[in-house]
């Protein structure tokens, strides 16, 4: 097998039959190497405890005869103690204790390490036969000592006894662990053996498969693509006789996306062009009607209602211009809106009132500019106008999870059923932009610019909600406030 540029292993046919095999050898030798393996530890496990078992063995006749019969001579005068060497045989014999504990894990290190403590009785009993000795005292003294050496020198061979036969037990059990592990790998090998012989009559019914299931990937790929799924691509192929064919549809597909896509940028381009051509119309009766409450206002000496008017008017074109922006502060938006209704209670005074609840802690997120006003405008001009005594605007916003809902509501004459289904017709349908969406009466631009511009620039598919009934008209919209960082990379962005 060999990686490509993208990192994906591939094999030609020829290749894979070469793997096939040699993953069959390795099949083969795993379970031959590891009873092999286990072979030689058990092995080891057995010589060891043979050598154990030989060692405890030579330690027996030590302390239970050749000790004692020095240590009687000496009793009996016939040899100086210091000249017996029994302390020089006590020593040996705690050394191989001491060697063979280490070398011990299992049953027979309680023996052994009991017998070890034994010795440490010997050393006392020696001590006493020399300082006896050396004191001058009498002989039957001594050999009773004698005596206790040989009794605690049969206890210790017993201990030993004890031990070989534990070390015995260790090396049967070994030995049958020896005899499963040789009829396991005998059975593993013949189970092997017939699953290298099924795998080999599968291989070429295999490698047909592999074939055949590129071809279909082909096949599945090139149908989606031509059936307009601009995003199916050809997946990477194992086989390399076909993974050139695939890449060069791959790239072929990826030409055509990308030709697509630059279509569809122009096209919303444009599509923005004309919204933001329709958006800076700017409806000069109502810059006329407020123009001439300026000089009613003036002429009658309300020069604090001037200011005020003046200063609304002001704001109310700065935003909407925005320096050409597309997105602003919802803050912005927020004044927009509220110097638009300022200057229009001028105007309707008795008939329009308003209500604005947008929590200060939203209006820090960027918003595309003048969606609120423009459903203020249509609320006031084909809702409360309509009606008798006017009414109430309220314009409000809630957070709904990571997206805020913005809601205009009136309590104007409201739409019948068909007239709500008229709206709705014009504001889907398909047209540009720009064609036949005539600014009603008093409003810059109605709903289907709002609900183009909420859709397009959002890119999300569903644009203004709108309900009306006899008590009047809500129209909302769902929308995810944006930081400034995340609109930066758009047309513009206004502080």
């Amino acid at each position: 097998m060999k990686r490509d540029g993208s990192g994906v292993w591939r094999t030609s046919i020829i290749r894979r039959l070469g793997h096939t095999t040699r993953a069959t050898a390795i099949l083969l030798l795993v379970p031959a190497l590891a009873s092999l393996t286990m072979m030689f530890v058990t092995t080891a496990r057995y010589h060891r405890a043979m050598s154990r078992m030989a060692t405890a063995a030579s330690l027996k006749p030590a302390v239970g005869t050749q000790l004692p019969e020095q240590l009687f001579s000496v009793a009996a005068g016939r040899v100086d103690y210091d000249a017996s060497g029994a302390d020089a045989l006590l020593n040996s014999v705690n050394r191989t204790l001491d060697d063979l504990l280490e070398d011990t894990d299992g049953a027979g290190y309680l023996e052994l390490t009991v017998a070890r403590r034994t010795m440490a009785t010997l050393s006392g009993y020696l001590a006493q036969l020399r300082e006896g000795m050396a004191a001058g005292a009498p002989v039957a003294d001594m050999e009773r000592i004698v005596d206790e050496v040989r009794d605690v020198g049969d206890l210790i061979t017993d201990m030993l006894d004890d031990f070989i036969s534990v070390e015995i037990e260790g090396t049967a059990k070994s030995a049958a662990e020896l005899q499963k592990i040789v009829w396991l790998t005998a059975i593993a090998e013949l189970l092997l053996l017939a699953a290298a012989l099924v795998s080999a009559g599968a291989t070429s019914q295999d490698l047909a498969n592999t074939i055949r299931t590129s071809i279909k990937q082909l096949e599945g790929s090139m149908h989606r693509l031509t059936g307009g799924d601009l995003k199916a691509r050809v997946p990477d192929m194992e086989v390399d006789e076909l993974s050139e064919l695939a890449q060069q549809i791959n790239v072929m597909a990826n030409r055509l996306e990308a030709l697509i896509e630059r279509s569809r940028r122009e096209q919303e381009n444009l599509a923005k062009s004309e919204l933001r051509l329709l958006q800076a119309q700017i409806n000069p009766h109502f810059l006329y009607n407020t123009l001439d409450a300026i000089i009613w206002q003036a002429q009658s000496g309300k020069s604090e209602e001037v200011i005020h008017l003046t200063r609304a008017l002001s704001d109310f074109f700065r935003i909407s211009l925005s320096s050409g922006a597309d997105w602003i502060p919802l803050e912005g938006e927020v004044r927009h809106v509220s110097g638009y209704l300022s200057i229009q209670k001028t105007r309707y005074r008795d008939i329009l009132n308003y209500e604005i609840d947008i929590p200060e802690a939203l209006q820090g997120g960027y918003i595309v500019k003048l969606l609120l006003q423009p459903l203020v405008e249509n609320a006031l001009y084909h809702g409360i106008k309509g009606k008798r005594g006017g009414g109430v605007i309220r314009v409000f916003a809630v957070p709904e999870g990571e997206r805020v809902r913005f809601t205009v509501a009136d309590t104007g004459k409201g739409m019948t059923p068909e007239e709500l289904a008229r709206v709705v017709a014009v504001m889907r349908s398909d047209a540009p932009a720009l064609s036949g969406v005539a600014p009603a009466e008093g409003s810059s631009f109605g709903l289907r610019n709002v609900d183009a511009r909420i859709r397009l620039f959002y890119r999300q598919k569903t644009g203004l909600e709108i309900e009306s009934g006899p008590g009047g008209t809500t129209v909302s919209f769902c929308v995810p406030l944006k930081s400034r960082e995340e609109i930066a990379h758009d047309e513009g962005v206004s502080g």
